[in-house]
């Protein structure tokens, strides 16, 4: 609609891109007004461009179809849980480790693991350990479940995040996105034990201070949030 105004009010110079432009930075001035999530704002700014790239590339119609069961299957309910793919690279790892005490054998739970980025090297790592990855799209669970063969210690599932029991694990691994934090957090009080660790890569618990802070020293700054759970008569 703002494109076609700027359009019609002979602001713009002659020509599509410019009316692309003009459209996809509307788009983004819209959605930060809206305060949408950062990551909507590269979005809007690319979709129309790259539409209109990919018109004049003269692709036959199955290759959108294609391009569309590929995202299906790698996005797949993301509309829902408001979580897109992330992998947690190699430098978190050994940081994620150092969380779990030696000596003690642990439970640990990836909720979203996707290919199973953390969660394998982890499971290698400390054999003494039970690890357990949970990933709803079929394209990285797939993958993930064959990297995973040869490791006895790691149970992989597709399933849904929220509808498997958590509490009989000792530590939760989070790599989702801002919108279900609250959810998950509610979560982890209802079902985890006390002492329990709930470990969130990038994203904090909204209105709870996290018990205790990770800097990861990579490119994108990687911080892991980490939070106790409490004795629940004592909180009550």
């Amino acid at each position: 609609m703002a494109a076609f105004v700027l359009g019609r009010s002979g602001l713009l110079p002659a020509g599509l891109w410019p009316l692309a432009a003009a459209q996809a930075l509307a788009a983004a001035a819209v959605a930060g007004a809206l305060r949408s999530d950062r990551w909507w704002l590269p979005m809007h700014l690319a979709f129309l461009p790259l539409l209109l790239l990919s018109q004049g590339l003269g692709l036959p119609p199955l290759a959108y179809l294609a391009a569309f069961i590929v995202l299906l299957v790698f996005y797949w309910t993301s509309f829902r849980t408001q979580a897109p793919l992330y992998l947690t690279n190699r430098r978190t790892v050994p940081a994620v480790a150092r969380l779990l005490p030696a000596g003690r054998a642990l439970s640990v739970l990836d909720i979203g693991s996707g290919t199973g980025s953390l969660i394998r090297p982890l499971a290698r790592q400390r054999p003494d350990c039970r690890f357990c990855g949970v990933e709803t799209a079929p394209g990285p669970w797939l993958l993930g479940r064959l990297l995973a063969r040869g490791l006895p210690n790691l149970r992989w599932l597709r399933d849904d995040l929220f509808a498997i029991p958590w509490a009989d694990y000792d530590v939760v691994y989070a790599f989702l996105s801002p919108a279900p934090m609250a959810a998950v957090w509610d979560k982890a009080n209802r079902e985890l034990r006390p002492g329990a660790l709930l470990v969130s890569n990038s994203f904090a618990v909204p209105e709870r201070a996290a018990d205790f802070i990770v800097d990861i020293d990579d490119r994108r700054g990687t911080r892991l949030y980490g939070y106790r759970i409490g004795d629940r008569q004592a909180a009550n």
